[in-house]
């Protein structure tokens, strides 16, 4: 098992906090684009770092994507889980914009 230590656990508090604002605000079932750009907004408005749709070199170039899906699949759980082992990451957030209720639409995944 891995420890995740407090001061990553408050970092992932505060972006979940982020993709609340953006929901709250925004509702559910808009682009994935233009959550991402109000999300991102978000993250700056704290000063927390991030690198957007980061490019993940492997046999071929892929690029993550945040998701508004109905709801999650084991393909979304997947492809998060390849791009953190890929990017040597022990924490990832799936988060979907779609969702009427945002609580029902964050996984936290640790490896």
């Amino acid at each position: 098992m891995t420890f995740i230590d407090k001061g990553t656990n408050e970092l992932v508090y505060k972006i979940i906090g982020c993709a609340y604002n953006v929901h709250r605000a925004l509702g559910p079932g808009l682009l994935e684009n233009t959550c991402e750009a109000c999300l991102c907004y978000e993250l700056n408005r704290l000063n927390i770092k991030y690198e957007r749709q980061k490019e993940l070199p492997v046999l071929y170039e892929l690029s993550s994507n945040l998701k508004t899906v109905e709801q999650f699949h084991p393909i979304h759980t997947a492809q998060i889980i390849t791009y953190m082992k890929l990017s040597k990451i022990h924490l990832g957030l799936l988060i979907n914009f779609f969702s009427t209720n945002l609580q029902h639409g964050i996984k936290r995944i640790i490896l």
